[in-house]
């Protein structure tokens, strides 16, 4: 079994910036890719970016892509999502998600946390 904890959500008004963190427990952090997706107000779940159990590889979304980054603190066992001007679009609930162990893209995604709220003013 695998836990993950997501922190860091709010309110911020547009141009604002937030980063969300994702704390895992039950199993080898380093041996899975982790992911954010988010659910915006009547929307469907949207991919936003994911990154290799080592760190090194990262993906995004088109709709983050130069304002978002996606990092992991493999000794902290955590996920994180810094979040850079962000936009009234942005408003959402931001999940994190693991990987299935030792998998490659496109990744299976098997356990989810329990959701971050993000409000963005205009």
């Amino acid at each position: 079994q695998v836990q993950l904890v997501e922190s860091g959500g709010g309110l911020v008004q547009a141009g604002g910036s937030l980063r969300l963190s994702c704390a895992a427990s039950g199993r080898t952090f380093s041996s899975y890719a982790m992911g954010w997706f988010r659910q915006g107000p009547g929307k469907g779940l949207e991919w936003v970016a994911d990154i290799t159990s080592g760190g090194s590889g990262t993906s995004y979304g088109d709709s983050v892509k130069g304002r978002f980054t996606i990092s992991r603190d493999n000794a902290e066992n955590t996920v994180y999502l810094l979040m850079n001007n962000l936009k009234p679009e942005d408003t959402a609930v931001y999940y994190c998600a693991k990987a299935e162990d030792y998998s490659i893209p496109p990744y299976a995604w098997d356990y989810w946390g329990q959701g971050a709220q993000v409000t963005v003013s205009s």
